[in-house]
């Protein structure tokens, strides 16, 4: 199991120098009220020790520092009423004390106890995210891949986007998509069409052809017994590629999908198609042709594949993210190297977090393979 996913599993808990805090608060609050005058009562000050631990600590200790307080309040009346057990008013805060002390550690144990069904679910989701689109391999024949990515969702890291990559007997298909929709809807047709791309991928047929298979598999999942086709209910956009192990160019299909990036010397160049096509699960309502585009990727070069949760993702005054702007005169050719420095640009850039979720793949034909 990654350290990330166990780390899930177990919330992370504030060190104990923070109980200086409410301590310090007791004792202060406690020594100040002894030595007041008669007519002045500190006393009811010490809920907020309490209430400062729940703040940050267990529910054990929230009820340590409540008795704490409680006994410090004892402490208090004994010292300023030395001639009665306790007078009412000290009786009424001691009772004060314990009711918000009772009502504190029962907060704190309902919130626990929601941190850990919420790191269960988080765990969950993720593994289940992994099982529907694991990491790409590191090596697609001669090609070099990297993969990444970032959920949008804070309390469930799943979501639609999709990716997969199959070898074939010349070279590498690839498919980047992102299904309409969120939650296990969206999981459940990402998992249907990329099952179906696994199996396609491999056979003999033209890039047309399978995207033309793949769009038919999009409502399979929807089809009642008998039924001829299902329209609109489902689509998802993608971008199928073809990748040939030797020197030539690269086939695509974009079914509505933003187009792919290549870098070449640190200068993106978008690769925008000429006969685009609707996405996939509307094919039969458009009655396309599936025209395939080319464009050359040389060694060295970077190719970029994303989702629209990357161009579509805002900064602070609502912009969004310029791909081709941002990576300008990025000399990475590592595809490990060019995510790791994508992520935290576009992490920086939305401030931390993303409005919805974005995946990137980058592909590299190092030179070597050509010699």
């Amino acid at each position: 199991m990654s350290p990330r996913l166990e780390g899930l599993r177990r919330p992370e808990r504030p060190g104990r120098a923070l109980l200086a805090i409410p301590i310090a608060w007791i004792v202060a609050v406690s020594v100040i009220d002894i030595l007041a005058p008669a007519n002045i009562h500190l006393g009811p000050l010490l809920v907020a020790a309490p209430a400062i631990t729940a703040s940050f600590g267990r529910p054990r200790t929230v009820g340590l520092i409540a008795a704490l307080a409680v006994v410090a309040q004892t402490i208090i009346g004994l010292l300023r009423d030395p001639n009665q057990l306790l007078s009412s008013n000290h009786q009424a805060q001691i009772i004060a004390l314990v009711l918000v002390g009772t009502c504190l550690v029962i907060f704190c144990v309902l919130r626990e106890r929601r941190a850990k069904e919420l790191a269960q679910v988080r765990y969950v989701s993720e593994v289940a995210q992994r099982v529907v689109l694991p990491p790409l391999p590191k090596r697609l024949g001669p090609l070099r891949a990297a993969s990444l990515y970032l959920a949008a969702e804070a309390e469930a890291q799943i979501g639609g986007d999709l990716y997969a990559a199959a070898r074939t007997a010349s070279g590498t298909r690839l498919i980047v998509g992102d299904v309409r929709g969120k939650g296990m809807t969206a999981v459940n047709d990402a998992a249907l069409l990329l099952g179906a791309f696994r199996i396609a991928a491999h056979r003999q047929a033209s890039l047309g052809e399978l995207v033309a298979y793949l769009d038919r598999s999009v409502c399979w999942d929807l089809m009642e017994p008998g039924e001829t086709g299902c329209y609109g209910e489902t689509f998802i956009t993608a971008l199928v590629l073809d990748i040939p192990d030797g020197d030539g160019r690269v086939q695509m299909v974009a079914c509505g999908h933003p187009s792919p990036v290549v870098l070449r010397n640190g200068r993106p160049a978008t690769m925008d198609a000429l006969h685009p096509a609707p996405p996939l699960g509307l094919g039969e309502l458009a009655h396309p042709r599936y025209h395939v585009d080319s464009f050359q990727f040389e060694p060295g070069d970077l190719l970029l594949l994303y989702t629209d949760g990357v161009t579509e993702a805002r900064d602070s005054t609502g912009t969004f993210y310029p791909l081709a702007e941002r990576i300008t005169g990025w000399t990475e050719n590592d595809p490990d190297a060019f995510l790791g420095r994508f992520r935290r640009d576009l992490l920086h850039y939305v401030g931390g977090h993303l409005n919805d979720d974005a995946a990137m793949i980058v592909i590299q034909r190092p030179a070597a393979t050509l010699a």
